[in-house]
This record gives C-alpha cells, sequence and structure tokens, in this order.
C-alpha cells in the first residue's frame, strides 16, 4: 500500500469517527465524547487535510459556512416534489379514506393481485422549509436544493452543509434524492434573538430565511435541524410500502422525527390527531398540522395524482398560532410589585380559536429590538392558553407608525417611574391601586390564602370605599363595613368575614405564596418549606442556604433575602400573625416504594395520567422525575408513541415498564 493511500485511509477514518460523534451528539442526543476531545480529534483533521490538500467532500470541515454566493443557481429536481392535499375537520379526512376504500374494493373485486388492506401512516407536519437531499452511488451528499415549483428549486447545498445533523454521506450504493423540511428549534430561535440587532419574528421564517441567505456564515449561525420523510428519486431496490421506506431513511443516518404512527380506521387517526395537538406547545419546534399517508407503495400508484398532489397523501392542519394585524396603541400597566409594563393594543384578530385584542410586549428594550410602532402591522403569536405576544413589524408598514414612549409618570398614581435595568417601577407601594388591589387579590387566590367570594372587583371597592391599604387591614374588616358596599348584602357580607376568617388556619406553603415574594410560585414556596420547615427558619436563610434547593438559582434565592430584610415586609407579617393567621406545616409523607430515590422518565401517552398527575405519583412515591435519559436513569415509563427517549433507553439498556407494570409495581409493593 502506498503513502497516498495510507494518508487516505487514516483521513477517512478520522472523518468516520467525527461523523459518529456528529450523528451520537445530533440526531441521537447522546454525546459519546466531550466537546474537548471532539475538537482535538478535529484539529487533527483539519492538519491533515492542510498538509496532504486531500479535502473529501463528506468531511466534517466542508461545513464551516464561511462562504458568501453572489446568486442562486436553479436545480432541477430528479423526481417531482407534490404539495398536499389539506383537510381541516375530520369530516374531510373520513371522505378522503371513503374514497380510498372504494378505489381499493373495485380494483381487489377485479383483479387476482389484491391489494392489502388500506393502511396509513401518520407523521407531523413540520412548519418549516422542504428541502430536497441529493447523495450519489458512493454516498455522497452532492446536492441541496428548495422546492421551489416542485420541479425547480434553488441550490442551496452550500447552506445545508451547516445542518450538522444532515450527513454528507450516507452509506448507500445508489443515487438518492431524499425529501425533508428544514426547521429552528425553539431554543435555537430564542438563542439567535438575544444576540441579533433583528431579531427573527417566528420559527418558519427563521429557517427559511437562512436557507435563502447568500452568506451561508449566516446560514450557520441560525443553527437549523432538519428531519426527513421521503425518497423522492430511487436509482436503488424500490419500496414496497412506507414503512420500509422511513426504515432506510433512518438507517442511512439522516435526522428522523420519532412519531411515526400507524392507523388503520378513523377513529385511530382521531385518536392520533388530538394527542399531537395536545403535545403541539410541548415540542422543541413549530408544527402545523399531520401529514396522513398510504403505506403501500402499489395502492398508491393506483390511486394516483391530480395536478397539484397525490390522491394517497392528505395533510391535516391545525388551527394557525400565528397572525397579523395592527398596533392601534400601548397601553402601560402596574403589577403587584410596581413594575410598569406595556400592553399592545390590537385590532381585533381571530387566531387559534379566540379573538385577540391586546398582547404583551415584556419591556422597552423589547420594543426597541423588535422595530414596532403604534399604526404598524405586527405578528402575533399564540401558543395554547398563553398570552399572546408581538414577535415583530411587517416591515412596509413602519414608514407611517409612530414611535412608542416611554411614560416619565405612573399611569394610575402619578408618582414618578425609576427605572432598574430593563424595567419601570411605580415605587408608590402604599396608595398606588393596581399595586394594593393586585396584592389583595393575590393574597386570597385559591392557590395563597384561598378566601372565597373574593374577586378584584370586591378588592376595588375595599382600597375605594373602606381605605384598605395593606393586606392585614382585610383581618380587621366587619360585617357592617361590608354592607355598605355595592352588591353586599347581608349574607354575602357575613359569607365573606366568614372565609377571611377560614382562611387563618392554613398551611405554610400557602401562606409564603401568599406573602407575593418576586418570582416565587407555589411550588418554590413548597420547596422552600419542605428544607425550612417554619416561618421563622425562612426568615433568617441564608443565600447559600437557599441556592442549595433544587430549582432554585442565584437571582431566587437573592430575592428570597432581600425580601425578608424589608421592614414593612416583616411589620405585616408580624401584624397577620397578631391578628390570628396561623400558618402550619406537616412533614410531606413520601410512600414506601420501589421508586423511593428512583429516578424516572416518563414517555408517550398515558391513559390514566397527565404529565402534571404522573409526575405528582412518582413524587408521591419517593421518586426524581427527570425530562432526559441517561445512564442514571432507574426506570422509563413508556406509553403509546414513545420515541426517542424510549429507543434511547434500549439502547442504554434502562428498565422499560408500560402503565400498568408501573401501577402494580406500587400497589403491590
Amino acid at each position: 500500500m502506498n503513502k497516498d493511500s495510507n494518508v487516505s485511509n487514516k483521513i477517512n477514518e478520522i472523518i468516520k469517527e467525527l461523523n459518529k460523534y456528529a450523528y451520537d451528539y445530533y440526531v441521537l442526543d447522546n454525546p459519546a465524547v466531550s466537546d474537548k476531545e471532539y475538537d482535538k480529534k478535529y484539529d487533527q483533521l483539519v492538519k491533515l487535510e492542510k498538509e496532504t490538500g486531500m479535502v473529501f467532500p463528506y468531511s466534517p470541515t466542508q461545513r464551516v459556512g464561511d462562504t458568501v454566493l453572489t446568486q442562486f443557481q436553479k436545480y432541477v429536481h430528479k423526481s417531482k416534489l407534490w404539495s398536499m392535499d389539506k383537510a381541516q375537520s375530520l369530516d374531510q379526512i373520513y371522505e378522503w379514506h371513503k374514497r380510498n376504500l372504494k378505489i381499493v374494493d373495485l380494483y381487489n373485486s377485479t383483479h387476482e393481485d389484491k391489494l392489502p388492506k388500506l393502511k396509513y401512516i401518520l407523521t407531523k407536519k413540520f412548519d418549516g422549509l422542504t428541502v430536497n437531499c441529493t447523495y450519489d452511488q458512493k454516498g455522497n451528499f452532492i446536492k441541496g436544493a428548495t422546492r421551489g415549483t416542485g420541479e425547480i428549486g434553488e441550490d442551496v447545498t452550500e447552506q445545508i452543509k451547516t445542518i450538522n445533523s444532515i450527513p454528507l454521506k450516507v452509506n448507500n450504493k445508489s443515487l438518492i434524492e431524499v425529501h425533508g423540511e428544514a426547521i429552528m428549534t425553539k431554543k435555537a430561535f430564542e438563542e439567535y434573538n438575544k444576540k441579533a440587532d433583528v431579531p427573527l419574528k417566528n420559527l418558519r421564517n427563521g429557517a427559511a430565511g437562512a436557507l435563502r441567505n447568500l452568506n451561508v456564515a449566516e446560514t450557520a449561525r441560525r443553527k437549523l435541524s432538519a428531519f426527513f420523510y421521503d425518497v423522492g428519486y430511487n436509482e436503488g431496490t424500490p419500496f414496497e410500502n412506507y414503512t420500509e421506506m422511513m426504515k432506510f431513511i433512518k438507517d442511512m443516518g439522516l435526522p428522523q422525527d420519532d412519531y411515526i404512527k400507524e392507523c388503520e380506521t378513523i377513529d385511530e387517526i382521531k385518536e392520533q390527531l388530538e394527542y399531537i395537538e395536545s403535545i403541539r406547545d410541548e415540542l422543541q419546534y413549530d408544527i402545523d398540522g399531520v401529514v396522513i399517508v398510504v403505506d403501500d407503495i402499489k395502492t398508491r400508484e393506483l390511486l394516483g395524482c391530480t395536478i397539484k398532489f397525490p390522491r394517497w397523501s392528505i395533510a391535516y392542519k391545525f388551527e394557525a398560532q400565528e397572525a397579523t394585524t395592527k398596533l392601534l396603541d400601548v397601553e402601560w400597566n402596574v403589577g403587584r410589585s410596581g413594575r410598569v409594563t406595556p400592553t399592545a393594543i390590537l385590532e381585533p384578530v381571530e387566531l387559534a380559536g379566540a379573538t385577540i385584542k391586546r398582547a404583551t410586549l415584556n419591556n422597552m428594550d423589547d420594543i426597541i429590538r423588535k422595530g414596532i410602532k403604534i399604526g404598524c402591522r405586527v405578528f402575533v403569536r399564540r401558543s395554547n392558553d398563553v398570552i399572546p405576544e408581538i414577535m415583530g413589524a411587517v416591515e412596509e408598514t413602519l414608514k407611517d407608525g409612530k414611535e412608542i414612549e416611554t411614560p416619565t409618570r405612573c399611569p394610575y398614581c402619578g408618582s414618578e417611574i425609576i427605572q432598574d435595568g430593563v424595567h419601570y417601577f411605580c415605587e408608590n407601594t402604599l396608595s398606588c391601586k393596581p399595586q394594593l388591589v393586585k396584592s389583595i387579590v393575590h393574597f386570597g387566590s385559591r392557590e395563597a390564602m384561598n378566601i372565597e367570594g373574593f374577586s378584584e372587583k370586591t378588592a376595588v371597592q375595599l382600597f375605594e370605599k373602606l381605605n384598605i391599604k395593606s393586606i392585614p387591614d382585610l383581618y380587621r374588616l366587619n360585617k357592617e363595613q361590608l354592607i355598605e358596599l355595592d352588591k353586599f348584602g347581608e349574607k354575602k357580607s357575613q359569607n365573606l368575614i366568614d372565609s377571611i376568617e377560614k382562611s387563618k388556619d392554613c398551611d405554610l406553603a400557602s401562606f409564603i405564596y401568599a406573602l407575593g415574594i418576586p418570582n416565587v410560585g407555589k411550588k418554590t414556596a413548597s420547596d422552600l418549606v419542605n428544607v425550612f420547615m417554619s416561618l421563622d427558619n425562612l426568615k433568617i436563610a441564608t443565600y447559600e442556604e437557599l441556592v442549595n434547593i433544587k430549582d432554585i438559582g442565584d437571582t431566587v434565592a437573592n430575592t428570597i433575602v432581600e425580601f425578608f430584610k424589608q421592614d414593612n415586609i416583616m411589620k405585616s407579617i408580624e401584624e397577620l400573625l397578631e391578628l390570628g393567621v396561623k400558618p402550619y406545616f406537616e412533614a410531606k409523607q413520601i410512600e414506601k416504594s420501589i421508586f423511593n430515590s428512583k429516578t424516572v422518565v416518563v414517555t408517550g401517552s398515558l391513559k390514566n395520567y397527565t404529565r402534571i398527575t404522573i409526575k405528582q405519583k412518582l413524587e408521591s412515591l419517593g421518586a426524581k422525575v427527570s425530562e432526559s435519559v441517561s445512564k442514571k436513569t432507574d426506570y422509563v415509563i413508556a406509553g403509546e408513541s414513545a420515541g426517542s427517549k424510549y429507543d434511547k433507553a434500549v439502547k442504554l439498556g434502562v428498565d422499560i415498564i408500560d402503565e400498568d407494570q408501573f401501577e402494580n409495581m406500587f400497589t403491590n409493593k
């Protein structure tokens, strides 16, 4: 063997190692080596390539992304990239299924070579940019292109090389074109926007803009991901069904989403559509529906295509989570902490099943970064029941917009506003109506002191008509005073007095939460109580003691310490105790079980538990609930449609149990 062959083999050996490390990291989310080890091996490759001039197209050094292209070249796809027919109701899915069934039944009644029973494969419909990747007869990635017209796309080979999860070489000996979706994860989106001069408006535009950017370095900065779901062109052995095709894609090392579901009936499809929609907001990427395709390839050929789309596939579309509308004005509101925050007043727009008239703007820095103005059109996003957020402005509408100004005085009490970091505050805690009202409402809320019949309207009346200016004043109220309020008769007044009296006997976690310590929610309050066990202990807790508690970081620890240093706070707490409030603590009893001190991961859909209730149950059994599978995981509870966490558990040899096994394990302890 000559010297060049030896060098070539050495280089290929390093490339193979590095590509394996990249696959473990980006596709399996299971790093095999440290960043330091990877960098050392990468530097070794760079040195060898520089010394020899031997650079293979599939080398990870070819992902650098420092190219600036002058223009996009056109690329003719070897097979057409189809659009899909859309359905927005189950009835439309049912009609599509009935048509398929009729055609298959007619064929089977007139032919000896029978088609198999109709089976559908469901996958998520990703909201990104369709890409077409070509691999040659040696398995080398040679071309990447956008969908374009479906027949002609744009050459984005260099841009696609920056997507680390897409292999530059696969183990295949025939020319193939593989279709997928380039996406931007929520994590990548947030990280990019933290540093960007002009923040991205949404995940889809982030991905599409990256791939259609002539400056490849900008593409690389967006840290795109991808999922592959179709082999559009194949000069190798034909596939008999879609299941076989998807296995081929996975075996090639191409990134593939872990959700692939077989269905034969409309009821099964309905169940899966509901499941995917229920987890939509939990995903790290955007989806806008579910793709339903016929599994059998021969059946697909029989069903054929229209001019626009294949008859053997359909996309079920979810309601949009984003819309554009006009920003009419900005309203400044005061919270119970005194923080003055902007709220967007919008031209009403229908979004995700609701009429949206208002949206959060976070703070003035956020307004400046997003470049929005009063009168311009804006992108509004809504996820689940979360308050809608403005993501950015429609640029061409900005020219006639009015700049948004920061108030210098509290819009409610007229006190001077002070700036602290990126936020603005009204320091008038004694007589600023919104602060007092919201503090009182929070104190009486269900998860706090649970004062029944206590509303914001009542709190406003207490402030305005009875001069209630502090929390302890609630416990000084009498029935005669309440009767004077609007819509307060004798019975209602007595009920409220009784409820206030009843609230004196409260658990310590609820009391801590009711105090309104910034950044301390009910869970954190419970964690604090489980550690310190009394109010007196918590009041003198040190920063060092607090940061040692799980999920409590620097900010929360400092906030708690500073909270209990305030004289007015301590005075109010003493008053409450003198007035008869008696917060109690009962040590949490953990059931003796096999799960005590074990690390447990839950994946998939469970029959009898939601994500919250299974977590609560596991914690009551003494388990530590984790979001990711590792060598330290003791059990994985796998429900329906268990995905990558299940696969990782299998690979690591972690004990996998189903829901029934889980219940038997703690009921038969």
